[in-house]
């Protein structure tokens, strides 16, 4: 009720995955300011848009608060370079990227700050070391290197990924979710304060952290989807992203973007970074300007509203089918009764997928133990998302061959699916078994992040269901995966430095 101004950053994300949360967000608070009477000032900033007049009508905004510049207006002009490559797979043309953008660096930013954007942690790791092995040909191995001889051996010293340890002896960082904290805290310092020229990141540092450079290069546009399990392209806003770090101001009077792409989509790319592009709404309706865009031949108003009440069934529907919703009949003003079940209280309070109640109401019962529970959390929607990029399905299986770490069983014919992953990294995580990779124990990090919300939703609805047995077997899963131990394992191995070992030697005296 005290909120009386409301600032909306990287508004055209509202076509993207978390635009309707943003909707939701912005529509609650209009239609409060409404019923309470109070006025609510909003701020929209957005990249150049073609149909701003949407967003601003949507907004509340008039003609008089309105304004939208073209794409080329921006503090520090931009000079942009699209470049076309050939090949029909992946890998192989990634690998044709990298002697040109070292050309880039060359010719564009010998001596200025060059950020390169790829898409996954590996391909960090490849550019970089290619990037080396050019300036190594070149006879100016230290040529990105901007500090003091002794400085960079402390700097080398401290650092614990081994990847990037080399990599910053020839003044490249890399950056990616794979580091630690402190790696990558001193990787942004070393690359702000210009003690290292080169920074390979994959796409998430041009959201998250302010590290603007003279030159950036996007080496490629496309990422590999594990759901699809193929590589499809970056959202057009990710890329205008990157290409925004290209200019520092205070430091450039120009920036530079160099966009390497496949050959065939180089003429969209043309296209749509020199143009305004539109933003399509995820709750909102924009059927009568753009009625092909939603497979609309009849944009008369009876058409909408069937279109509009269809849109509202199927989800209704969908929510009843998960058990999160009942539908009854009217209400005393005509409209249907909805009523909320302890189903889908129980997902809006955790903030799980209604999908995740619909799994729960199929697996779940009476009298169920920890593998039982295991199985069930693996298998909630939220972790269909989990990343199992190239090759990992070997991995996985010589980790699910590990007997001492893998007590519960999975499919061994899908060591492919993230969630046979997610059962594979809880596993090892509750045996503190070791980790193949550096990208698993990130994985691990964000598989542990969700499991702990899931779990208490599945305590809940077990309550609900007078499952004792069920609901204290989620608790136990909660108290392994917290301490890292098997709820079986002696309690005494959670203490510092005590091994299996001084384990049974404490317990043949009486101490265990």
């Amino acid at each position: 009720k005290k909120v009386g101004l409301v600032i909306i950053d990287e508004i055209h994300l509202l076509g993207a995955d978390r635009g309707p949360i943003l909707e939701v967000i912005v529509s609650r608070m209009r239609y409060i300011a409404g019923q309470t009477d109070r006025h609510i000032r909003f701020v929209g900033l957005s990249t150049a848009l073609a149909n701003a007049q949407d967003l601003g009508a949507w907004l509340g905004i008039s003609s008089a608060g309105l304004f939208n510049f073209k794409p080329s207006v921006r503090p520090v002009p931009l000079e942009a370079h699209i470049q076309g490559f050939p090949g029909k797979f992946y890998c192989p043309r990634m690998a044709s990227m990298n002697k040109p953008a070292y050309a880039a660096i060359q010719m564009h930013s010998p001596l200025k700050p060059v950020l390169v954007f790829v898409s996954s942690r590996r391909q960090t790791r490849m550019t970089a070391l290619d990037l080396i092995t050019c300036a190594v040909g070149n006879d100016k191995p230290q040529q990105w290197v901007h500090m003091a001889e002794d400085e960079l051996e402390e700097v080398c010293a401290s650092v614990k990924d081994s990847a990037l340890k080399h990599t910053l002896q020839f003044g490249i960082g890399l950056h990616h979710a794979g580091l630690n904290d402190r790696d990558r805290t001193l990787v942004e310092t070393l690359f702000v304060e210009g003690a290292i020229q080169i920074l390979v990141a994959t796409s998430t540092l041009a959201w998250g952290v302010n590290t603007p450079a003279h030159l950036v290069i996007i080496k490629g546009t496309e990422y590999y989807d594990a759901p699809t399990k193929r590589y499809i392209d970056f959202p057009i806003t990710d890329v205008l992203q990157m290409m925004g770090r290209a200019g520092r101001p205070q430091y450039d009077r120009h920036g530079c973007a160099v966009i390497m792409v496949h050959e065939p989509k180089k003429q969209f790319y043309k296209r749509f970074l020199y143009e305004p592009f539109p933003v399509e709404s995820s709750l909102a309706n924009q059927a009568p300007p753009n009625p092909s865009y939603y497979d609309l031949h009849d944009t008369s108003p009876e058409a909408l509203s069937d279109y509009l009440s269809s849109l509202v069934r199927g989800s209704l529907e969908a929510l009843e089918s998960a058990g999160c919703i009942t539908l009854g009949g009217e209400d005393e003003e005509g409209g249907g009764m909805v009523e909320p079940t302890t189903a889908g209280r129980v997902a809006s309070f955790y903030y799980l997928r209604h999908t995740t109640m619909e799994v729960f109401a199929r697996n779940l019962g009476p009298d169920q133990q920890v593998p039982d529970i295991l199985q069930v959390l693996c298998a909630a929607p939220e972790y269909d998302e989990l990343p199992v990029r190239h090759n990992e399905d070997k991995l996985n299986n010589l980790i699910a061959r590990n007997t001492g770490a893998v007590r519960v069983q999975v499919d061994m014919r899908a060591l492919d699916d993230p969630h046979t992953k997610a059962s594979l990294l809880l596993q090892s995580h509750m045996s503190r078994a070791p980790l193949p990779i550096s990208d698993y124990i990130t994985d691990t990090k964000g598989v542990l992040d969700n499991s702990l919300r899931i779990l208490q939703a599945m305590v809940d609805v077990a309550a609900d269901s007078g499952w004792l047995e069920t609901a204290l077997s989620t608790i136990n899963l909660i108290q392994s995966l917290m301490q890292g131990r098997w709820i079986e394992d002696c309690s005494l191995l959670t203490l510092p430095h005590i091994t299996p070992e001084v384990a049974s030697a404490l317990a043949s005296i009486g101490c265990g």
